[in-house]
């Protein structure tokens, strides 16, 4: 997709979010790209990780602890609360971000450890016990001298990010660095200048398919849904993971709501949907409170809702929570629960994409799979199919815990093999103990031995 065509859809939401927010200042496309990119700052920049796992680690304290310092000595800094970048086994994580200097990171930062932190990188000094995770590279800023680049830390440097792209490093509630990072211009460039079918066929042509397990190519089932004639179709995003250890789609939505939004509303244009529903579990109230943020304010903006932006096209989104049983994960158990009636699973034929929910044709794509889309067409087709293998195109997210000395969310090209995951990655077995096996997919997986280590994360 054309740069250009990006950058005036941009403009234009720009220009509505400030209308809508700050009618009383209007800043140009760059300068408010600037502002919300952070790429200049003039004032210190606080970044403290507060999804579930950060604040399970004691992030909440933490954050109390910086806002107290910052009050007793009178400082004048911002604050922002981030979702998880992907480094679970290193919470509480505190980003600091002087003007002028890059962003550096530092983990296992405790209540009692926030003085002495802030006091030193405040005076361009790192003590000697911080426990530095990295910095963030930037073109406009100072470099930390000695500090590695957080990118070529082993458990990134092998990683490529398109669905956890922004976790960790935006606000996950502010619409305007959603935008400023380019979010809902290429969905607004897509409604307003390509057929659905159009979109159906270049989802089907990037070799998208489905992360929910099955892996059926994501623009083959869009089609079915768009050939079926009715007088209302859906979309429903299956947020309802009940694996155990898996975190993926709490995650995502916890730290970069709006992408997932954004993947919604392209998947329902191709499809020709005009509701969506994400059916999360209810045991995720950090996620569902920062989901039904993010929905006020795209409706707010106008990128949902009625005739979107003048483009004769009609979506919303509803949340529905469910009561957390596993079966519910199955697509039409789940379709069955959003009817109100109990979460069993339905016989197929016939499918969802011709009579789903309410008798109507539904598509069901889980978080990952919907997250995937903007990315896809802020880079192009043609290089999310660079990523990958033949038949296995773009990335994959991964939920690492149990005995691994690292442990959270990763995200790696299609075609890694669960021995890079492990000991690459994760960096192998704590205190150099022998590996036994690894357990993948939940109840319906199973365990991987020593044998089998050097297979490759493909569908087939």
């Amino acid at each position: 997709m054309c740069l250009i065509h990006q950058n005036i859809q941009q403009q234009i939401l720009i220009e509505k979010v400030q209308k809508v927010h700050s009618p009383e200042i209007q800043l140009s496309q760059e300068e408010f790209c600037i502002k919300y990119t952070r790429s200049k700052i003039a004032k210190p920049v606080i970044f403290i990780g507060a999804g579930t796992c950060g604040l399970g680690a004691g992030a909440a304290k933490t954050l109390a602890a910086t806002k107290n310092y910052l009050r007793e000595n009178k400082l004048d800094a911002e604050i922002v609360e981030v979702g998880c970048i992907g480094l679970c086994s290193a919470e509480p994580l505190l980003d600091i971000q002087l003007p002028g200097h890059n962003r550096i990171s530092f983990q296992r930062v405790d209540e009692q450890k926030v003085d002495g932190l802030l006091r030193s990188v405040f005076q361009l000094e790192i003590p000697a016990e911080a426990e530095v995770l990295g910095q963030f590279s930037s073109s406009s800023n100072r470099i930390w001298q000695g500090v590695p680049n957080l990118m070529e830390h082993p458990f990134f440097g092998p990683q490529t990010r398109v669905v956890l792209k922004n976790c960790g490093l935006v606000n996950p509630v502010s619409i305007e660095e959603y935008l400023a990072f380019g979010g809902y211009s290429n969905y607004l460039h897509l409604i307003n200048n390509y057929k659905s079918l159009e979109v159906c066929e270049l989802v089907e042509k990037s070799g998208l398919r489905g992360r929910g397990g099955g892996g059926f190519p994501t623009g083959k089932k869009w089609k079915f849904a768009y050939n079926t004639i009715a007088d209302q179709k859906y979309l429903i995003c299956n947020a309802d993971e009940g694996d155990p250890g898996a975190f993926m789609d709490r995650a995502v939505i916890e730290g970069d709501p709006h992408r997932l939004l954004e993947g919604m509303a392209i998947a329902a244009y191709g499809i020709g949907a005009t509701l969506g529903y994400v059916y999360i579990r209810a045991e995720y109230p950090l996620a569902i409170k920062r989901l039904n943020s993010a929905l006020d304010q795209a409706r707010e903006l106008g990128v949902l809702g009625k005739n979107i932006f003048g483009s004769g096209v009609d979506f919303d989104i509803k949340v529905k929570m469910g009561a957390g049983a596993f079966v519910c994960g199955e697509e039409t158990a789940l379709i069955n629960s959003i009817e109100g009636k109990r979460g069993m699973p339905r016989p197929r034929p016939p499918f969802p994409a011709v009579s789903g929910l309410f008798g109507k044709p539904t598509v069901i794509n889980n978080v990952e799979t919907l997250s995937s889309l903007a990315e896809i067409f802020a880079r192009g087709i043609d290089h999310y199919r660079s990523i990958g293998t033949e038949n296995n195109k773009g990335t994959k997210v991964f939920a690492l815990s149990g005995k691994v000395n690292l442990t959270g969310l990763v995200e790696v090209p299609m075609g890694t093999t669960i021995r890079q995951v492990i000991f690459g990655i994760a960096g192998g077995i704590p205190n150099g103990k022998k590996f036994k096996s690894v357990q993948i997919g939940g109840p319906s997986g199973g365990c991987i031995t020593e044998a089998n280590l050097d297979i490759k994360i493909e569908y087939e």
